[in-house]
This record gives structure tokens, sequence and C-alpha cells, in this order.
């Protein structure tokens, strides 16, 4: 796949592939976002069947399962397509996805469109974080990849202000609209694949090392022959040698050890996810306006209002890591957003304990909304980005497009469980609900704390030696 050189080489190639990679997410922000409020628009029941309970939730989730499939397939097909290719086929299967979702008449349809534009969305977000790791400098890795998780709030806040805008117009154009703009950032996306270069790691991968020379020299605006571009062309020739000395990367290679422990790497990075979302964050991102009617009690209007202004404490919490990662590190601050996150789980489930209470349904309802905007600001400048930061730099490069695939699909796979089973156990548990997620939070400190070594301002080719 080709592209076009229209960007001057050094910050403009950069600013380019970082512009590129945030747009997308901010398109995976706004599918996760948009069907959240959609789901109390009365048109869009009316048109579907009023659904209800593990119906309405399987109506959510599968789009996370397609997400799930979309990351699986791209273990196979990943090494095949290189970086870019991947990004626009994404935008290609999201753009159809999409199309067949705001033209749904009956539940069939919609529930095939959510799944192909998950389809989509697992090949983006199994790529993109990778691709911008691979073309950004050891300093700055961590803010540039963290700001595409930042950017995913950017799309929550897109499509929950979107959704509340149109709440008051009546009829389909309130749900239909909404979806539809999605098309929109697709094609921009699409675009800019066809202006940036391929990542030099993977034309290494593919055995064109004077290729991959020339791309760096592109990207850092500095000649073929100058010593960073040479040492960071023989950095990543060293890893390629260390990484494929015991042949390639495959499944079974999970299950052996080698000399660059990628088994174990790829594990972590898995882990990390699946903390993610264990955390309970999609409660809120996927149904705080459904939380707030059915658990705390508050009115449909008003609900919409807060359920925007818990996106924009997300999306606020995230500026810390975009700005800070690579001072913060990765290790310690994933642990301390773990406890704080199970510590606001837990005081939103005491909270709402006392809704039977007539004399403190109001106080605590109100402590409880509180809470879940203080979850948001502690995820959002922890659990919401680091992880996608831990799965780029974790990785080794001769498995880094398979175990990108692999660890991304726990965030898809356990997505799809959380967001399955949140209507369910809010109607059966109520406020014991939140108690489950409390409890998946603490055991996430000592996982963090213990396990997981510390990437900041390390080349990829340098954490290589932290575990060989």
């Amino acid at each position: 796949m080709k592209y076009f050189q229209i960007w001057k080489s050094g910050k403009q190639v950069s600013y380019a592939v970082t512009f590129t990679c945030e747009l997308a997410f901010i398109l995976f922000g706004i599918e996760q976002g948009i069907i959240g409020n959609l789901i109390n628009n009365q048109d869009f029941l009316n048109t579907f069947g009023n659904p209800t309970g593990s119906y309405l939730g399987i109506i959510v989730s599968i789009y996370t399962l397609g997400c799930f499939f979309g990351c699986v397939m791209n273990f196979f097909i990943g090494d095949r397509m290189g970086r870019r290719s991947k990004i626009a086929s994404s935008m290609t299967v999201i753009t159809i996805g999409v199309a067949l979702q705001c033209s749904s008449f009956s539940v069939e349809q919609l529930m095939i469109g959510r799944f192909i534009t998950g389809l989509g969305t697992g090949w983006e977000t199994s790529t993109c974080p990778m691709y911008q790791a691979e073309l950004s400098p050891p300093k700055v890795r961590g803010r540039l990849v963290c700001s595409e998780a930042l950017f995913v709030g950017v799309g929550l806040i897109y499509a929950y202000w979107f959704d509340y805008a149109l709440s008051f117009t009546s009829g389909p154009i309130a749900w239909r609209l909404p979806l539809a703009s999605q098309i929109v950032f697709a094609f921009v996306v699409f675009c800019f694949t066809f202006t940036i270069p391929e990542s030099p790691r993977y034309m290494f991968y593919k055995g064109e090392k004077e290729e991959a020379k020339r791309i760096l020299s592109y990207v850092f605006g500095k000649p073929g022959d100058h010593p960073d571009i040479l040492k960071e062309w023989n950095d990543i020739n060293d890893a390629v040698i260390l990484e494929t000395s015991e042949g390639a990367f495959s499944w079974a290679k999970l299950f052996k050890p080698d000399k660059a422990r990628t088994g174990y790497r790829v594990f972590l990075a898995y882990m990390s996810m699946f903390a993610q979302q264990l955390s309970g964050v999609n409660v809120v991102n996927y149904y705080i306006t459904f939380v707030l009617i059915n658990s705390v009690g508050i009115e449909d209007n008003l609900a919409l209002i807060l359920g925007g202004v818990a996106v924009i404490c997300f999306t606020v919490g995230s500026l810390v890591p975009t700005f800070f990662a690579d001072r913060m590190g990765r290790r310690l601050p994933s642990a301390v957003g773990a406890f704080g996150c199970g510590v606001c789980m837990m005081l939103i489930s005491i909270l709402l304990s006392f809704q039977d209470n007539p004399k403190l349904k109001k106080s605590s309802g109100a402590g409880a909304v509180a809470f879940f905007f203080v979850f948001q600001l502690v995820f959002g400048s922890t659990g919401n980005c680091i992880p996608w930061s831990m799965i780029s730099e974790l990785i080794p490069l001769h498995a880094r497009a398979k175990g990108s695939s692999l660890a991304t699909s726990s965030n898809w796979l356990w997505n799809f469980f959380v967001v399955e089973i949140t209507p369910t156990i809010i109607e059966k548990l109520k406020w014991k609900a939140y108690l489950i997620f409390m409890c998946c939070n603490f055991s996430f400190v000592p996982m963090f704390y213990f396990f997981f070594p510390e990437t900041k301002n390390l080349t990829l080719e340098a954490i290589d030696d932290l575990f060989s």
C-alpha cells in the first residue's frame, strides 16, 4: 500500500501519524458512547420492540463481541497486511457496519451492523497503539500512546452530548443521525492512511531493512547516516536477532520459554486489559444514564446531563497520563489507580444501599453520583490510558502484531462480559452489584505492583533487556 509524501520530514509526519491514530480512537469512543443514551430513546425502543434485560444487553454488547473476533482475525492477518493497511481496512469495515445500523428497522439488522462495526474496531484498536509506539521517540512514546485513550473520552463526550441535543427532537432522526455521523470520522481516517508511512519496525520484520532506515529518516527528520538513525536501526536489528533466534512466533510459543520471554510478556499485556475492563468502567460508559435512572432514581433528562458530565470527568482525568505518563511511569500509577477505583465502587455501593430509606434517598443518591464522577477521574488518569501503552511496549517485535491482537482481544472479551451482565446484575443485585467491581479492583493492586516492570523512557528494543 503506497503512500503520498505530502508532509514535511520530521514533526509534520509525526503529527499526521498521531492525528490519524487519535481520530481513529475518537471513533472508538463514539461507538462506545453512542448506544448508551439511545437505549433510553423511545423511538429507538419502539422500533426494536422495547427490549429489556439480557435482550437489551446482547443488543449493546454484540458490538464488543465483534471487536473480540476482529482482534482474533488480526492475529492471523496482521503480519500479512501491515499497520497502515489494517487501519484503512478497519475504517472500511466500520463504515459498512455503521451504514447497516443507521438504516435498521429490525433487531437482526441492527445487531449485524453492530457486530460488523465491532470487527473493524477490533482491527483498529489492536493496531493503532502499536503503530503509534513504533513511530514515536522513547521520551514521548508513553504520552502519545496515552493520548489515543484520551481521545476515546473525546469521542464519548461527542456521543453523549450529540445524543442529548437530539433527545429534544422526535422521530428516528434522534438516533439515526448520531449513528450515521461516525462515517465522517471513518472517511477522514481512511484518507489519512494514504499520507503516512508504514512502521519501520514492520518493514524490518518483512526483511526490507533499507526501506526501514529511509522511513526512520523521514519520520525523525534526520539523514540516514545520522548517529541517532543508525543507533535506532542497529537496536531494531539486534532485537530481531534476539527475538527470532528460536523461530517465528506462533500460538505454541505462548507456552514455551524463549530468550525474549514472549509468552510471559503477552500474558502481562493481556492482564492489563483484563484489569481495565473488570474495573467496572463500562458500567459507567455504556450504561450511566440507565444506572442513574434505575439505581439512583434520577429522572430521565437530569440523568442524560449527569451522564454527559461523567464522560467529561473521564476525559479530564485522561489528560494526566497524556501529559505526564513519561514522568509517572506505568507500574505504580496502575496500582494506585486500581486501589482508587476500588474505593469508589465500595462507596457507591454503600451509598446506594440507602436508596430504600426515604429520609436518606436523596442525599445518598447525590453522594453516589459524586463518586461515579470521582471514579471516572481516577480511572481516566490511570486505567484508561496506561494499558494501551503497556500493550505496545511489553510485546516484542516478532510477536507484536499477533500479541497485540491477543492482548486487545482481552479488552473486548471482558468488555462484552461486563456489558452483557450489567443490566441483569443491576436489576437483580441492585447496590450489591458494585461490590463485584470493588473486589476486582482491589485484587489488581498487588498484580500491578509485584508483576509488572517499569518501561518508561526505554526504547522498545531496550525493554527486551528487562526480560532477557
